[in-house]
């Protein structure tokens, strides 16, 4: 399959992306940790990366959202006033500027996204300080109304994150990852090593937050009903490179690829 046709976007969607991938490839000496992938992301859209453990995704993931140099291609980014800039010809301020002003990231495990030593409050809040609100008042009323919003009793802002359960914390780590308004989230993921149960109310969670908020999204899961539920489109990964790309329904429903295939009959078989 070309990546031309990979990269095809939805039938209905702004006709300028929002994140353009193009030709990114990671190497690791001779190791491939992702080779010659291209897409394009639309305002508003969620697109899912799944794939076993080793195919590429986190590697992608960590290329796109500028946390690791490819070694090859480029990753381009809808800056203020519409134009895309390829976020490694940026410097190294522009770039932290952008990740702290404009996306989000939430990590698999909570503890990599928020500071144990303070107050699931001062988390929640200093996003909003590196922005330059210093008025006390306002800051904490937009973190009660964050922590509202994912769920959290408000009479423990106060708490300390590790006193709270991993469920809990990935609350705590969405709500700070969400309360400055960014236009592009990225989740690595974002339910893995939960209970099942507390897994399905996280889902639900993120799936209410993201499509009220008409934010961008990029979500890595290795588990294809999570997919199904938050992402528009999906990419599959293999070996580092795409195999399959299509809307979500279509490759779970209809998968072309035979690792698409395998991936979606081992689930069926469980």
């Amino acid at each position: 399959m070309s990546q031309a046709a990979l990269a095809s976007p939805l039938s209905l969607v702004p006709e300028s992306p929002i994140l353009s991938v193009a030709d990114c490839s990671k190497m690791y000496g001779p190791i491939v940790g992702c080779r010659d992938v291209s897409f394009d992301l639309y305002p508003g859209e969620v697109l899912g990366i799944v794939g076993e453990s080793g195919s590429g995704k986190s590697t992608l993931l960590n290329c796109i959202s500028g946390r690791l140099k490819p070694t090859d291609g480029t990753v381009s980014f809808a800056v203020k006033g519409g134009d895309l800039a390829d976020i490694f010809s940026l410097s190294e301020p522009e770039r932290r500027r952008l990740q702290r002003e404009e996306w989000g990231f939430v990590h698999q495990n909570p503890r990599d996204g928020l500071r144990m030593r303070v107050s699931a409050g001062a988390n929640v809040a200093e996003p909003l300080m590196n922005l330059g609100d210093r008025h006390y008042g306002t800051m904490r009323e937009k973190t009660i109304d964050w922590l509202t919003r994912v769920e959290l009793d408000i009479a423990r802002v106060d708490d300390n994150p590790k006193n709270f359960s991993g469920g809990m914390q990935q609350r705590i780590q969405i709500a700070r990852n969400l309360i400055h308004g960014p236009r592009l989230i990225f989740m690595d993921e974002p339910t893995g090593g939960l209970d099942v149960s507390v897994q399905a109310r996280l889902l639900d969670l993120l799936r209410g937050l993201v499509r009220r908020l008409g934010m961008s999204a990029i979500i890595v899961t290795h588990d294809l009903a999570v997919a199904r539920l938050l992402a528009d489109r999906l990419m599959v990964m293999r070996s580092g490179s795409v195999v399959e790309m299509g809307l979500t329904d279509q490759v779970l429903d209809d998968p072309q690829h035979p690792y698409t295939q395998l991936l979606v009959s081992a689930v069926l078989q469980i």
